[in-house]
C-alpha cells in the first residue's frame, strides 16, 4: 500500500490503533550531549492530536522512563516504555521496573564508574540505573577500541550488548526490548504504527510483522526515520519514511486529515 492508502486504512480503525515511537533520531534530534535533546518543533501537538483522535500513543526508548516523561510532560495519558522495556511509566503511575533488571542497579553503578575511569578521553558515559550507555560521538576514533572494553565487559559481567548509532549499551540479560513492549501492547487492536530510526527499532518492525502474520486484518505500518549512519536497513525494512524527526509532525498532520 501506498501512503494514501495507509493513512485511509489506519483511519477506518480509529480507536482501535496504538502508534510507537523511538525517541532519540526519532522524535528529537542525536545530539553529542544526550541529555540536552528535546522534541522537535511540533511533536508534542501532533502525538497529543493523534492520541485524542486516533489511538493511544506510546513512547519506547533506550531512555529512563523519568527522562522520557519530563519531556512529555504536557501529555500525561501517553504511557512510556524506558530502557527498552525494563521500565515503564503509565498514565498517573509510578515507574515500575522489571523484575528480573532490579538486581542489576549496584552492577551498572559499578560498571559506570569503571567505564570513567577506563575508557579514553572523549568517551560519554551515560550511567541509566538499570544500563550504561557508552557514547563515542564526539571522538568517533576510540570506536574500536570501546566496543572491544565494552564486549569483554559484557562477557565478564553477564550482560547483554545493543548497538546503536555511535554508542553501546550495556544492559542486563534477558529478553525484553522494544518487540516485546509491542507484542504486549498491541494485543487486542487492529492497527499499529512504529517509527524508529537506529538497529535496535528492527526488533518492533519484526514484531509488528509478526502481529501481521498471525492476524491478515491487522494493519502494521513500519515507519524510519532515515540518517546516514543506520537508516539504509530501516528504510528497507520500512513501509513509510521521513528524512528527519522535524518531518515527522508533517507526515502525522497527513495522517489526522483523515481522521474521523
Amino acid at each position: 500500500m501506498g501512503a494514501p492508502e495507509i493513512f485511509a486504512a489506519t483511519a477506518a480503525r480509529a480507536g482501535r490503533c496504538a502508534f510507537f515511537f523511538d525517541f532519540d533520531g526519532t522524535l528529537g534530534p542525536i545530539r553529542d550531549d544526550p541529555g540536552s535533546v528535546q522534541p522537535a518543533p511540533g511533536i508534542v501537538e501532533a502525538l497529543g492530536e493523534l492520541n485524542r483522535r486516533l489511538g493511544k500513543v506510546v513512547i519506547v526508548s533506550a531512555r529512563p522512563a523519568e527522562f522520557l516523561r519530563d519531556r512529555f510532560r504536557d501529555l500525561p495519558d501517553v504511557a512510556v516504555f524506558g530502557l527498552y522495556g525494563l521500565e515503564v511509566q503509565r498514565a498517573g503511575g509510578p515507574v515500575e521496573t522489571d523484575p528480573s533488571a532490579a538486581p542489576f542497579v549496584p552492577v551498572m553503578r559499578d560498571l559506570a564508574d569503571r567505564a570513567r575511569a577506563e575508557l579514553p578521553a572523549g568517551t560519554l558515559v551515560e550511567y541509566k540505573r538499570i544500563a550504561v550507555a557508552i557514547h563515542w560521538r564526539t571522538a568517533p576514533q576510540t570506536g574500536p577500541e570501546i566496543e572491544q572494553w565494552a564486549k569483554e565487559r559484557a562477557s565478564e559481567l553477564g550482560l547483554r550488548l545493543q548497538g546503536g548509532r555511535m554508542v553501546l549499551e550495556l544492559k542486563p540479560p534477558g529478553q525484553r526490548d522494544k518487540g516485546s513492549v509491542l507484542r504486549e501492547e498491541t494485543e487486542g487492536l487492529t492497527c499499529a504504527w512504529y517509527f524508529g530510526d537506529d538497529l535496535a527499532d528492527l526488533r518492533a518492525f519484526a514484531a509488528l510483522d509478526a502481529r501481521a502474520a498471525q492476524d491478515p486484518d491487522f494493519l502494521a505500518v513500519r515507519v524510519a526515520v532515515a540518517n546516514a549512519e543506520t537508516g539504509h536497513a530501516l528504510i528497507e525494512a520500512a513501509d513509510l519514511h521521513v528524512d528527519s524527526p522535524e518531518d515527522v509532525p508533517g507526515l502525522l498532520r497527513e495522517l489526522l486529515a483523515q481522521a474521523p
